[in-house]
């Protein structure tokens, strides 16, 4: 099973769900479509409205984070687990590089993790290195480290993808060469392995994927799918990622 998760970040509006429209109807049609799934995480704004939409349709619909506690508690404009999940969403992004950013530590990702699996959330956590740890050849280890720091041995790996996204890369338009990103790609799954005891989760990979450069990724048989982000607002880009992937 491959996965094409869109990832909107700050975009969207209730009227927005047209977008979501098209890629739906796109998808019935496809003859591949039993070969992938779709995930759209919209903002938090439109996760119950578009939940309940496309229930019954192809599109499933995540979030972009949550919080680190369980249920109910005290911080303000904190969102847990499990209001996401209550209100229809299946998968949460955890890790992403932007919320690492705003101050994410190793300990509130295991957290998010750990709780979002126990409400039944599909996570789907997000690794990548910047531009001066690739510059100084560090990429394996530091996605060793936010590997090993976060994920457990004891979390159901079957609800868990890894997405591999280089910081670098990012709306930058700039990708890593195919070689790199294989040699990447069959590492993350190792250090997977090993810290499951048992066959690696689905890895993505992530940074400026659009439908030329799809091409490059088909190749490299490791990457089971693709976290979109800036692509994912038109319909056209997101489609044409997956049409030229099956091409």
């Amino acid at each position: 099973m491959r996965y094409f998760i869109g990832n909107w970040k700050m975009f969207g509006v209730p009227k927005s769900r047209n977008i979501l429209n098209k890629i739906n109807k796109f998808n019935t049609k496809d003859k591949n479509r039993n070969k992938y799934k779709v995930i759209i995480t919209p903002p938090y704004t439109l996760i119950e409205s578009y939940a309940k939409y496309f229930k019954n349709k192809k599109i499933v619909v995540g979030s972009q984070n949550c919080y680190q506690k369980d249920q109910f508690s005290s911080n303000t404009a904190a969102i847990s687990p499990y209001m996401i999940r209550s209100i229809g969403a299946k998968y949460t992004l955890v890790g992403h590089s932007d919320n690492r950013a705003e101050g994410d530590t190793d300990l509130m990702l295991k957290d998010k993790v750990k709780y979002a699996l126990k409400n039944k959330l599909k996570v789907v956590f997000c690794i990548g290195e910047n531009k001066l740890e690739k510059k100084n050849k560090k990429t394996l280890s530091v996605l060793k480290k936010q590997m090993t720091k976060v994920l457990e041995k004891n979390f159901n790996k079957n609800n868990i993808i890894v997405a591999y996204e280089p910081i670098w890369s990012i709306g930058t338009g700039k990708i890593p060469t195919g070689s790199d990103l294989k040699k990447t790609t069959v590492y993350i799954k190792k250090v997977l392995k090993d810290i499951f005891n048992k066959k690696s989760p689905a890895v993505l990979y992530g940074g400026s994927v659009d439908g030329n450069n799809v091409e490059i990724f088909r190749e490299i048989e490791e990457i089971d799918g693709f976290l979109i982000g800036g692509a994912s607002k038109s319909s056209k880009k997101f489609i044409d990622i997956i049409k030229n992937y099956y091409r």
